[in-house]
């Protein structure tokens, strides 16, 4: 039995280059988190604007499935259309106005995670081949839940809720990958 040398899986430049971009990462996550937790409403408007372009790029990909997708009975492709109209339509809107629309805003982020949610239950049969069809539906059932909140709970307070979440979530995520970084090698 012949016993090969153990060769690394990466070479020393790529796990140092990996390296530092985890370390810096991880500084600007940490950094970042502070900052959401320091200046909510700066960081809000910040959110309005970054949540209202993932609306709109959800309703372009969404508008082009529904062209895209030439398998669907038309009526499928029309609804699917609407959806994703609607998704833009409340992208444009969140992006428009971010400072002076945060409680539209909830309410807008509510109505495109909704819609999304249906969008995914009504692509579910055409999506098959991608994911688990209970994947589709749990992601489907929890963009709907998710939505409905934001719409029934005030969406000031609810963003705020999730804005402090999400940094403290920031924040760990960041710790643990500094904490997890790969050893320096000698190149």
């Amino acid at each position: 039995m012949t016993v090969l040398p153990e060769t690394p899986a990466l070479p020393d430049n790529a796990v140092n280059a990996l390296r530092s971009f985890l370390l810096a990462s991880s500084v600007v996550g940490i950094a970042l988190g502070i900052a959401m937790l320091a200046w909510p409403a700066a960081t809000l408007t910040v959110v309005a604007v970054l949540f209202g372009a993932s609306l709109v790029v959800a309703g372009l990909l969404r508008l082009f499935l529904a062209f895209a997708t030439t398998e669907a009975p038309f009526v499928l492709r029309v609804v699917l259309g609407a959806f994703g109209a609607i998704v833009l339509a409340a992208g444009v809107l969140s992006i428009l106005n971010p400072a002076e629309s945060l409680t539209l805003l909830g309410i807008f982020i509510g109505v495109g995670w909704i819609f999304g949610g249906l969008q995914d239950l009504l692509e579910m049969r055409l999506a098959n081949f991608l994911v688990p069809r209970w994947l589709v539906v749990l992601s489907a059932v929890i963009s709907i839940g998710a939505g409905i909140a934001m719409i029934v709970l005030p969406a000031i307070s609810t963003l705020s809720t999730i804005l402090w979440v999400l940094a403290v979530m920031l924040i760990a995520v960041s710790l643990a990958t500094l904490l997890t970084l790969p050893k320096k090698r000698d190149a």
